[in-house]
């Protein structure tokens, strides 16, 4: 088996009570890293975040180690698995086959096909495809250790039986996603009862990380809310009819 893959962490501001642990995984080309506007945002509500490696090039490794973080007592529950792209199909299949300690599932622009008929190795191609956030483009662009391209590897063959899922699931996913197009992941989806799927507006394939990341991860945050009062998930916030 490979070493074990480098861990970006976030935690909660000191001071504050820690109320869970998401253990994210990356997508093609992606690395830990490059979710630490993410990681921050839901840190500083007082969730710890633990984000590995791509497990597309590793995925025994990267599962396992992703296994063990959830199994992980020092960790603060409910401890819920994060995975965008094919990182949410590796979360899917530890979520299926019942991983010990896993409360809930997150998952962002879930590839709903094994190859990525969109995907194109033009790289200014590939960014337009990712994100339409400036901010996110640059990142990507000076970052050394992301692999361009890799949006055109085909995601694993088979893809995991949504309807084996038990805990709940937030399902993340952009309105403009080419790579993932929305309708199909909508029919993909209808096989898992209880699914809370939310589309965002303009928002295209890398949905924790675009123009839109604001409201995601405070999507996200309320899904956790949520989840820490009951797998039930009910409402905290209700909008209320006026007579």
């Amino acid at each position: 088996m490979s070493s074990l893959q480098p861990v970006h962490a976030w935690d909660e501001p000191e001071g504050i009570a820690p109320r869970g642990t998401l253990v994210l995984l990356p997508g093609r080309g992606e690395h830990g890293g490059v979710y630490e506007r993410f990681g921050s945002r839901i840190a500083a509500d007082g969730y710890r975040v633990r984000a590995l490696a791509d497990p597309s090039p590793a995925p025994d490794t990267v599962t396992d180690q992703a296994s063990k973080l959830l199994r992980d007592e020092t960790l603060p529950g409910p401890r819920v698995l994060v995975g965008s792209d094919t990182g949410a199909l590796y979360a899917a299949w530890l979520a299926a086959r019942g991983t010990p300690g896993l409360d809930g599932l997150i998952l962002a622009g879930l590839p709903t096909a094994p190859h990525a008929v969109a995907a194109t190795p033009d790289w200014d191609a590939e960014l337009d495809q990712r994100t339409a956030c400036p901010t996110h483009r640059g990142r990507l662009a000076s970052d050394d250790a992301f692999r361009r391209g890799a949006l055109t590897d085909p995601a694993p063959a088979e893809l995991p039986a949504l309807e084996g899922i038990s805990v709940p699931v937030l399902a993340l996913h952009g309105a403009d996603d080419t790579v993932s197009p929305l309708p199909a992941a909508v029919r993909a989806y209808g096989a898992l009862p209880g699914v809370e799927l939310v589309s965002l507006a303009g928002t295209r394939h890398d949905a924790l990380n675009d123009l839109t990341h604001r409201t995601a991860a405070a999507t996200v945050v309320l899904f956790l809310e949520r989840l820490r009062l009951s797998p039930g998930l009910a409402p905290i916030a209700v909008r209320e009819g006026l007579a």
